[in-house]
């Protein structure tokens, strides 16, 4: 930066806000950052938890069928008619 014509009050009072800007931008990128990896942490934690459920639903479907299976009387395969 040019601090021609400037002070050494005026370009240290730049350099300080120049400093502030850039600690708060580092301070919002952080916080983005940390939002973000929340929210990825909640996907994951729901993801996990919906594969939980299918996974149990999945079990429970084929123990219901093994059983119904079970249950039902064998039928006879049809006889073929002739030609």
């Amino acid at each position: 930066m040019a601090t021609k014509g400037l002070t050494a009050e005026q370009a240290k009072l730049r350099a300080e806000r120049n400093l502030a800007k850039t600690e708060q931008r580092r301070q919002e990128a952080e916080s983005a950052m940390d939002a973000m990896k929340a929210e990825q942490r909640a996907v994951a934690e729901k993801t996990a938890r919906l594969r939980a459920l299918r996974l149990a639903k999945e079990a429970a479907d084929a123990e219901a069928a093994a059983k119904a299976a079970k249950a039902a009387p064998a039928k006879a395969p049809k006889a073929r008619r002739p030609r």
